[in-house]
């Protein structure tokens, strides 16, 4: 009885994590059929509306469903986790963290930072082209309230990133339902066309697509840059998996998604078939007109979801390149008191509307923005594949032939994909990829500019032995206790060397505190805290959290450590920080221009006080000058 309620409870865990991933996971996938098939055919290179192209175009579709996402995500990669996360970064983590440093180190961390940076790419468009093509679906409407596309569009995405700062919470239990709603009309919009034109089911051999590229080899090859948007928000299956688990997505893609996804496809297809005029706007022609206007409203809530997705994901991004060391400190609100993943970041957010608005007015339409879309999620499922290359071979330890095989014959696939988008640079591609160089140029700059400091740091360095000999009877010492933020686990901070050269007076416990980020998404409390007593009073103490945890170290002090001589008192504790100020120079390191724009993100980095959580009234900032 017990064994069968267990898997009752079991069952029911994972239909509620299957519903929560359909709702998030899937939304940028789920509104793809919106403008995919549509572009194939109206896009920057037309085809001609003929039963050739639509049995080649569908079965393109479903092959690429079939072997970049069931196959390359869901059976595969989604096996690459993190302690549990998944995307690039976390990816990058769990590779670097195995293999330590060799020779590949490198490699990878370049790997990591650019399909990071082409994801920001991605994170500007899909809100924007998501939410145009389902306002477009007006004007199947009504063709007179096509100048209302434009204003109405920016009008949901100005209100959808102003309630960010709300938090997610109340409208995330809506996600899942609504999608389930929206995937189910997509099934049975399908099935209802696909009734009048049944032969449209044998465009699912692959002999099809084959036959495209006979027919028509030029043509085949650039329609694969509109066809390889019926999968984007695959990398969301790997990127979200940390929320819902490996099986949830499973579940919810192979039973959900995938199916329904399909029958709409074949449904669009075998509306064009009957129809060529309707290769317009296939999707909202398929319903019957007096449902078009309530579809138009449930594919813009689709996008809404889609959108927000993407808006979440890239504060989780931008929260685990902080605290991986590849962004400087970023302010970071928790919205929700019971989830520390629900998280809104301003900067983040107002920058991504900026430049989601700019696309927008610059683009004007879905048509005009697939041009742009698609090269930055080409690029990175490439990447991804490079780096799965790396994982099976190196860290799994894979039999070669195997790994060599599998690798290759995904960076084919996505090869093939990336190729035929870059030939839409000129018509928009470019703007990701601008989008995307920026990006990868201040990860970079960044994780470059602390090595070189710290570097600096060290070389001007005392040893902690030869300080603690030169204190030992010369300093007087005061009722209290000091912290002092080090950077690394040697040597003397240079706040505490400043404050002894200065005031010339110590408290009566001296902690020299390093705050760690491992490559593991999270670290339990238990081991947390290390802890060293110097002698003389001083202690170092290391904390220790994951990329994916909140830093609290007050909190973290507060807590009784008998090898860091006890708890530390808020009311007694005093907290001590250098503030750095760097001065570019032509010493090796970096360009110049580097060492400049390193300088300017110090300058507007969170204050540590904030992003550590002390209290204001307990910090003393002692400045300095670095020279990198």
């Amino acid at each position: 009885m017990n064994e069968t309620s267990g898997h009752s409870a079991e069952k029911e865990t994972l239909a509620a994590l299957a519903l929560g991933a359909v709702g998030v996971v899937f939304g940028d996938i789920g509104t793809s059929p919106l403008y995919a098939l549509k572009e194939s055919f109206i896009g920057h290179h037309p085809l001609t509306v003929d039963r050739a192209h639509i049995f080649g175009v569908i079965s393109l579709i479903f092959w690429t469903m079939t072997l970049v996402v069931t196959i390359k995500y869901v059976l595969v990669i989604l096996r690459a986790d993190n302690k549990g996360e998944g995307g690039s970064l976390a990816l990058l983590a769990l590779i670097g963290r195995k293999l330590g440093e060799s020779r590949w180190t490198g490699l990878i961390t370049t790997l990591g930072l650019l399909a990071t940076a082409l994801f920001y790419g991605d994170a500007i468009i899909t809100p924007a082209i998501s939410v145009l093509s389902a306002v477009e679906g007006l004007t199947v409407v009504n063709e007179g309230l096509a100048d209302w596309v434009l204003p109405l569009s920016i009008a949901i995405l100005v209100a959808l990133f102003a309630i960010q700062s709300r938090g997610t919470a109340a409208m995330g239990k809506l996600f899942g339902p609504v999608m389930l709603v929206y995937f189910v009309v997509l099934a049975t919009l399908g099935i209802t066309n696909i009734a009048a034109a049944p032969e449209v089911l044998w465009a699912l051999s692959p002999h099809y697509a084959a036959e495209f590229f006979l027919i028509d080899p030029g043509l085949a090859f650039l329609a694969l840059g509109s066809v390889v948007l019926a999968v984007t928000g695959a990398e969301a299956l790997y990127a979200d998996m940390g929320h819902f688990g490996r099986r949830a997505i499973m579940v919810g893609w192979l039973y959900v998604a995938f199916p329904c996804l399909l029958l709409n496809y074949l449904g669009q297809s075998a509306l064009m078939l009957t129809d060529p005029s309707t290769v317009q706007n296939p999707f909202f022609y398929m319903a019957p007109e007096w449902a078009r206007l309530p579809l138009v409203g449930l594919a813009t809530m689709a996008t809404i979801i889609a959108s927000q997705a993407v808006i979440s994901g890239a504060y989780s991004v931008s929260r685990q390149a902080v605290q991986l060391g590849f962004l400087p400190r970023l302010k970071i609100l928790h919205t929700s008191a019971r989830s520390a993943g629900q998280i809104y970041m301003p900067l983040v957010n107002w920058g991504l509307l900026a430049l989601v608005i700019l696309l927008v007015l610059s683009f004007k339409s879905s048509t005009n923005l697939a041009a742009a879309y698609g090269i930055a999620v080409t690029g990175t499922m490439f990447i991804t594949a490079c780096m799965l290359g790396i994982l099976t071979f190196a860290v799994w330890k894979w039999p070669p032939v195997l790994s060599v095989s599998l690798t290759a014959l995904f960076l084919l696939v996505d090869g093939l994909y990336f190729a035929s988008n870059a030939t839409k640079i000129p018509d928009g591609g470019w703007f990701p990829l601008l989008i995307a160089a920026i990006a990868f140029t201040l990860l970079a700059t960044w994780a470059r500019g602390r090595h070189l400091v710290r570097a600096r740091l060290a070389e001007d360095a005392m040893p902690i032995d030869l300080f603690i000999r030169s204190i030992s009877d010369r300093v007087p010492r005061v009722k209290g206790s000091a912290v002092f933020l080090a950077s690394t686990t040697d040597g003397v901070p240079p706040a505490l060397l400043h404050n002894v050269k200065h005031n010339h007076v110590l408290h009566e416990r001296v902690a020299i505190l390093t705050v760690m980020i491992e490559g593991v998404p999270h670290v339990s409390p238990a081991s947390r805290c290390r802890a060293e007593d110097l002698g003389h009073g001083l202690y170092r103490i290391v904390l220790t959290y994951g990329f994916m945890d909140e830093v609290d170290v007050p909190a973290e002090l507060a807590l009784n450590n008998p090898a860091a001589g006890g708890a530390f008192r808020p009311m007694e504790t005093s907290y001590f920080l250098a503030r750095q100020t760097l001065v570019p120079s032509r010493r090796p390191g970096m360009a110049l221009w580097r060492e400049k724009l390193f300088a300017w993100m110090v300058r507007n980095a969170e204050s540590a006080m904030l992003f550590f959580k002390l209290p204001t009234n307990r910090v003393i900032e002692l400045g300095s000058q670095v020279e990198i």
